[in-house]
């Protein structure tokens, strides 16, 4: 294939999706550094430290391995064990082999860092809230999560 060819087959966006796009871009930007900004002033956490907490939270004796948690949040592996550090450091998860083989490490979360998660979770959500859902009419936010769902459902494990 020649380079015409490649440049005549971009499906172009036209000036309504470009807008679409821009504006979709500049909110989902500012929307998460405002609530990573919120959560770290009142608590100390990062968005993606308290992806991680919810994760742990939600998961069978709050505890999840490394390699499914990096996985489940869409993170390095090696960046969710430098985040795991941090919040071992600080109380909030404990790292120790998985109890069900043996055979790998798992990250649990503390009764500490379960008390840190429900402070955060009310600031965070009080922030979705605020943000996102009292500048949305029930039909976009319906509209809006059909289309992330179908986003993660092509893109998800796939590798470009």
């Amino acid at each position: 294939m020649n380079h015409m060819e490649i440049v005549s087959d971009t499906p172009w966006l036209t000036t309504e999706q470009q807008h679409v796009w821009r504006a979709f871009l500049s909110g989902t930007t500012v929307l998460t550094d405002r609530l990573d900004r919120d959560l770290r002033t009142q608590h100390g956490l990062s968005m993606p430290e308290y992806e991680i907490l919810v994760r742990l939270s939600e998961a069978q004796d709050r505890s999840i391995r490394m390699a499914e948690l990096a996985d489940a949040v869409s993170h390095s592996r090696s960046r969710v064990t430098h985040t795991i550090a941090r919040l071992e450091r600080e109380g909030i998860v404990q790292r120790g082999q998985c109890s069900n083989d043996g055979r790998g490490v798992s990250a649990h979360l503390t009764d500490h860092g379960f008390s840190v998660l429900e402070r955060a979770a009310h600031t965070h959500v009080r922030g979705v809230n605020d943000y996102l859902i009292a500048n949305a009419s029930p039909e976009d936010l319906e509209a809006l999560g059909r289309i992330m769902h179908q986003v993660v459902d092509t893109l998800h494990g796939k590798t470009f």
